[in-house]
């Protein structure tokens, strides 16, 4: 009974709830840059190669016969997956860009723009009685 409730005092917590939604909008984020990439970008570069598609271009080691399957290394799969990498670490490096410069905007006393949150009023207000309370102990 007592796992029960841990469990649900993690789940409550938002850690578990957080996590789920980062893993669904990552899954179709996915989906998202699979399409932009097969659909979108390859095929420009496949018109620049003379029309060969990406995902086709491969190093043929064994022709297929009636025995034996065909063997060979698709590099043609490397390079989308990497230009899926590119644009994926792109993405988040701006998203993740605008967001601390929002946090920082926030954080920013002098700013009057944007309100400061509480919480940074309440700090600011205590280390200005701090700072006080100290030069009335140092004038003693």
């Amino acid at each position: 009974m007592k796992l029960l409730k841990d469990f649900k005092d993690f789940a409550v917590k938002g850690n578990m709830i957080d996590m789920a939604v980062g893993i669904i909008i990552g899954a179709s984020f996915n989906a998202i840059v699979n399409v932009l990439v097969k659909n979108i970008i390859l095929p420009p570069l496949s018109l620049l190669s003379d029309g060969i598609s990406f995902g086709e271009k491969k190093i043929v080691l064994r022709e297929a016969s009636s025995t034996a399957a065909q063997v060979s290394i698709d590099y043609g799969l490397l390079i989308e997956t990497v230009l899926d990498f590119l644009i994926v670490g792109f993405t988040i490096f701006i998203v993740v860009k605008f967001i601390n410069k929002l946090k920082n905007q926030a954080n920013d006393l002098e700013d009057q723009s944007v309100p400061t949150p509480v919480d940074i009023e309440l700090l600011s207000k205590i280390k200005d009685l701090l700072e006080a309370q100290n030069e009335a102990l140092i004038k003693k």
